[in-house]
């Protein structure tokens, strides 16, 4: 059983999650742990990126990087229907290392948070109709050569990166990645970093798009969904990652999300 407008599956031994949605909710700026490719397939929406804000027609890809801030609104206030793939980071660093093996530099990351190129809508059709249907051999072998097909589109003319930030800011990032369940505070951070509150917040913002206390809550949450996909009891899963109760964790899933840490839980949807 699914919440409405969403239908999730998990595939584990494939690193995949498939996400399909009719919805016309509207999503809070937040971040994933995985690399995202997909496609609008009705209605349009409006996003935030890496790479500012971007508009995706039907017919569209659209991806995301870990850990990019995005959030995502529809236009005209309809509801669209889109459908995503979410790989493991490890998964896309093996294609984009394959990719590389002629000598070539080694991609890092997806350059188009809009992309709307035929040959490259049908390469996402094609793997995830293999993902879809992984208990199948010759669907199996389909995605593995498709895969490094799609990304090659979307590693095409790579825009520049976003302006760095201090290493100030760098150190206070990586302290927080380090154990988001820490009782981290600004002042702590600011005094890692080197810098004053002020100066960590802009620089801090400049590198993430987050504030820390946003990025802070980002990391804990992306926590409490791999606890929740474990089958941890939801209480325990937001204790642990941090939150204050059930509640409070649920209330950012579902905004950040769009569907409760009840629904992600349950088994064979």
């Amino acid at each position: 059983m699914n919440e409405p407008g969403f239908r999730i599956r998990r595939l584990s031994g494939l690193g995949v999650e498939i996400v399909e949605a009719d919805s016309d909710r509207s999503f809070a700026r937040h971040i994933h742990e995985q690399f995202g490719i997909g496609q609008i397939l009705q209605g349009a929406q409006r996003s935030a990126s890496g790479r500012g804000q971007v508009q995706a027609q039907a017919g569209d890809l659209i991806s995301l990087n870990p850990g990019e801030v995005h959030d995502g609104a529809p236009l005209g206030g309809n509801a669209r229907r889109w459908r995503m793939l979410y790989f493991e980071p490890e998964r896309i660093a093996q294609a984009f290392a394959d990719m590389a093996s002629d000598g070539s530099p080694t991609p890092s990351e997806l350059a188009y948070p809009v992309l709307r190129k035929r040959q490259a809508s049908h390469a996402f059709a094609a793997l995830y109709r293999a993902i879809a249907q992984p208990g199948m051999p010759a669907a199996q072998l389909a995605g593995e050569q498709t895969l490094p097909v799609l990304l090659a589109h979307l590693l095409e003319q790579r825009p520049g990166k976003p302006l760095a930030a201090g290493n100030g800011a760098s150190r206070a990032k990586a302290l927080i990645d380090d154990d988001p369940m820490a009782p981290l505070t600004l002042a702590l951070l600011a005094e890692q970093a080197q810098l004053s509150r002020f100066q960590l917040v802009r620089a801090f913002s400049r590198l993430t798009g987050l504030t820390p206390h946003a990025y802070l809550l980002q990391r804990r949450l992306l926590k409490a969904r791999q606890l929740v996909a474990a089958g941890l009891p939801l209480a325990e899963a937001a204790a642990t990652a941090g939150f204050a109760d059930q509640s409070h964790m649920s209330r950012h899933f579902v905004r950040c999300f769009g569907f409760t840490p009840g629904l992600y839980a349950r088994p064979g949807r």
